[in-house]
């Protein structure tokens, strides 16, 4: 019988800073890559039911991460074909230990969406026993800014996206 790995935890810290954290079963170099490959991001990245139908990385600082998840289950109703198109902006790059990078909403052409928040993310990748922590820390300008994330079913879909991750770090495709 194997163990389960915790699921993903989340809390708030000084009303505007979400932490994730969750362990995955895999060595730190190669979680560190599927947060930072192409080839990676379009297995897993999005919650269920949606798919990376545009994924570009340009990962250096400076660099780029522009992508679109697209709504493919017709069971989610109003959602079914929508797009939401995302543009990362790498900020700090030390393999495989941190990444840190801005997050926006964006339109295809990578414009940035200034109506909806912004977000400075600092993933961290731990070697743990039995595998990798992957701690999140994500600030947003304001509570506000928070509370529209949250109330977009951003922890949901989050959580459903990590679960997509370890399904792939479990898988043929990641090695």
């Amino acid at each position: 019988m194997t163990s389960a790995l915790p699921a993903m935890t989340s809390r708030v810290e000084n009303e505007k800073e979400l932490i994730l954290e969750r362990t995955f079963k895999a060595p730190r170099a190669l979680v560190f890559e599927a947060f930072t490959a192409a080839d990676h991001l379009r297995h897993w990245w999005g919650p269920r039911g949606w798919e990376l139908t545009h994924c570009t990385v340009d990962l250096r600082p400076g660099g780029k991460w522009h992508y679109c998840m697209k709504c493919m289950d017709r069971a989610q109703g109003d959602f079914y074909g929508m797009e939401s198109w995302g543009l990362g902006v790498y900020d700090e790059i030390v393999a495989p230990e941190r990444l840190v990078y801005t997050d926006y909403f964006s339109d295809a052409a990578g414009e940035i969406n200034a109506d909806l928040p912004t977000t400075q993310a600092t993933l961290i990748f731990e070697e743990v026993a039995g595998g990798t922590c992957v701690v999140s820390r994500s600030v947003y300008g304001s509570e506000g800014a928070l509370k529209t994330v949250m109330d977009m079913g951003m922890l949901q879909g989050i959580g459903e996206t990590w679960d997509r991750l370890a399904e792939h770090l479990a898988g043929p495709q990641a090695g």
